[in-house]
């Protein structure tokens, strides 16, 4: 069988095309592949030292990768990134009419005319599914809620840069309380994630940001989002010259949440949400491009940092 070279997974001249087929193998779409052992050894120390940051009070959720696609309507996504979404969608009907679009693919045709929308759409953020589920726990508590949360989410976004991968790893420690709790929680966050590249031995930068939101209305919602602070992110870049690639972000949502799910305090005061975010795939690839294929070569503090 003949290995892929880097251009299966990288553009020919791409910096990263040297390390791409030790990390990953293509698997016929741009953004997804499969992931090698040596990728995955780093990605499990990397997730036991994000767990390490932890707050001890912090409820801890693993979710699908998929979601109620009602909830992520409610929730406003298609308003601000439709072009992002992934929706799950299956034959339905009679066994005759599944055979039927199925003999189709047989014969030549396209059996995907006949698939239709489930109630499921595909995880694009691994936040989203905390908030209704908390709503069904009736008031936040006077000193709020901390919420550890991970999924394999979905963006789509078909490229063949490391740094944007369709399928990838997201995990986020979640704030919910009064408008100052969330202030905090992200300023304190904001100030841990320094000491956290210096650990690892990355390059880094910390600015404010905006999401990537849709069409000429977004824009406006962009600047917004910009000129109130809403959004910071951790930017690493992976070579020498190379444009910084966000790894980590620190959102404050206010009280769109609150609005949407009901959240309210014990004064019956609308919840405000904050999270900070690692971009889990994103944050193991910086730590390869910077420095290295062998862990054992890496720098003191990073090997110290991810006990290796």
């Amino acid at each position: 069988m003949t290995v892929p070279g880097p251009e299966a997974v990288t553009t020919a001249d791409d910096p990263l095309a040297a390390i791409a087929p030790r990390l990953f193998q293509p698997l016929g779409v741009d953004g997804v592949y499969a992931r090698t052992a040596l990728y995955e050894a780093v990605m499990a120390r990397l997730a036991d030292f994000v767990t390490r940051q932890r707050d001890p009070l912090a409820e801890v959720l693993r979710f699908p990768p998929v979601m109620s696609r009602r909830q992520l309507e409610k929730s406003g996504y298609l308003k601000s990134f439709p072009n992002l979404l992934g929706c799950v969608c299956a034959l339905h009907g009679s066994e005759a009419a599944i055979r039927s679009a199925a003999d189709r693919y047989e014969s030549g045709g396209d059996w995907t005319t006949s698939l239709a929308a489930s109630d499921l759409v595909l995880s694009p953020a691994a936040c989203y599914p905390l908030y209704p589920l908390v709503a069904t726990r009736g008031r936040v508590p006077a000193d709020g809620l901390l919420f550890d949360v991970a999924a394999d989410c979905f963006r789509r976004e078909p490229s063949r840069s490391l740094d944007r991968l369709q399928s990838f790893r997201m995990r986020e420690f979640v704030r919910i309380g009064r408008p100052e709790q969330i202030t905090e929680f992200r300023e304190r966050w904001m100030g841990r994630a320094r000491q956290l590249a210096e650990e690892l031995a990355l390059p880094y930068s910390v600015d404010v940001a905006n999401d990537p939101f849709f069409g000429r209305v977004g824009q406006i919602m962009a600047v917004s989002q910009i000129q109130q602070a809403l959004k910071f992110e951790l930017l690493i870049p992976y070579h020498d010259g190379a444009k910084p690639t966000a790894c980590m972000s620190f959102n404050y949502h206010r009280d769109h949440f609150g609005v949407v799910w009901g959240l309210q305090d014990l004064r019956e005061e609308l919840a405000h949400t904050g999270c900070v975010a690692f971009g889990m795939d994103r944050l193991v690839v910086a730590l390869f491009a910077n420095h290295g294929l062998d862990p054992a070569r890496w720098p003191a503090s990073a090997r110290r940092a991810l006990g290796l």
